[in-house]
């Protein structure tokens, strides 16, 4: 069997992990053939391939990003039937027999349509937000979230010798797993999520008794955290699955702050793309190899139209729809854990 690999969306630590796994597991138990597809789905589209064998991947395991690049290209933009048939084409002249889809909502939601045009795919689940349906959790979260916290624990202390307010921006567009697991980490006084209503006033007030004992508050918001009285960016340019790109977050926050606090003294943080790069951490390695290992098996017993999933401590496949039906968001039952508590 020749299979293709692909990556696709934003880059995060332990992608190349997954390919390492894969081409490793699946030429050594199964005599399968890999190549690498450049750029996501651009690759697919213009039968962009690079090789991939045991030696090329072997040192892969802590390096971040992805040796075989990535993109937001969407292969179904101009119609479902179009775009199934010009991935068909371009698998066909080259040989392949089936797909190993790495990625995200966007990029394993054409995976799910391929597999119902019955293009032969499997897929790894790949997003920092951890909002993905069907598992319990993504690599490159864990990298993330410790990355988030040692940013805030140094500005912590910068934040305390000057008596200053530290707003830190995350990721997370409609899922805010990130903000909250960084800002309870990091112990962090105010943690805004997408999920939830943001009281400006209350903020405010916490800032100000944070203050009045002394202390320097330090205050971790989504990048989506509705701090704007409205959907952040709605005029703002879009990418090719139609996301608004945002930014604006923590600054839009200190603008109120400023306002309601005066004389406060504020600095906003965004740590944005800082969150995606370096060396995956312990946890996400092991995770990222799982998954690869599962994928493989799945394409080798013909179990396709799956993703792989962990489960407690269990990973198997799950069908790529569970996937990508719903988003995985906090719950209330988790934002009311901390809730009226004075940090």
């Amino acid at each position: 069997m020749r299979v293709g690999i692909l990556t696709g969306g934003g880059d995060c630590p332990g992608l190349n992990a997954v390919i390492r796994a894969a081409v490793l597991a699946g030429t050594q138990r199964h005599g399968m053939e890999f190549v690498g597809f450049l750029d996501g789905w651009r690759g697919v589209l213009e039968g962009d391939t690079v090789p991939l064998d045991e030696a090329a991947v072997r040192p892969l395991l802590t390096t971040g990003g992805t040796i075989l690049g990535s993109s937001r290209t969407n292969p179904l933009a101009d119609g479902v039937e179009e775009g199934v048939a010009r991935v068909r084409e371009r698998l066909g002249a080259l040989g392949v027999d089936a797909l190993l889809v790495i990625g995200g909502e966007d990029t394993l939601g054409v995976a799910t349509a391929l597999h119902a045009a019955g293009v032969p795919v499997v897929g790894a689940p790949k997003t920092i937000d951890d909002d993905l349906s069907a598992t319990d959790a993504t690599f490159g979260f864990d990298t993330a979230v410790q990355t988030a916290v040692d940013a805030c624990d140094r500005l912590a202390t910068t934040g305390a010798s000057h008596h200053r307010v530290m707003i830190v921006e995350v990721m997370g567009r409609h899922a805010g797993w990130i903000a909250l697991h960084t800002g309870m980490a990091a112990g962090a006084h105010v943690t805004l999520l997408p999920e939830e209503a943001v009281d400006l006033d209350a903020v405010a007030g916490t800032v100000r008794a944070v203050l009045a004992r002394g202390g320097a508050p330090l205050v971790v918001v989504s990048e989506g955290a509705d701090v704007h009285g409205g959907p952040a960016g709605e005029d703002a340019p879009r990418d090719a699955f139609g996301h608004v790109r945002l930014r604006g977050a923590g600054e839009a926050l200190e603008q109120e702050l400023l306002a309601r606090v005066p004389g406060v003294s504020t600095r906003v943080t965004v740590l944005g793309h800082l969150l995606r790069g370096g060396t995956p951490s312990a946890a996400d390695r092991i995770l990222a190899t799982r998954f690869g290992l599962s994928a493989v098996e799945a394409l080798a017993s013909g179990d396709l139209g799956t993703m792989a999933s962990l489960h407690g401590v269990e990973v198997s496949q799950v069908p790529l729809s569970e996937a990508t039906g719903v988003l995985r968001t906090v719950p209330g039952a988790r934002r009311a854990e901390t809730a009226g508590i004075r940090w």
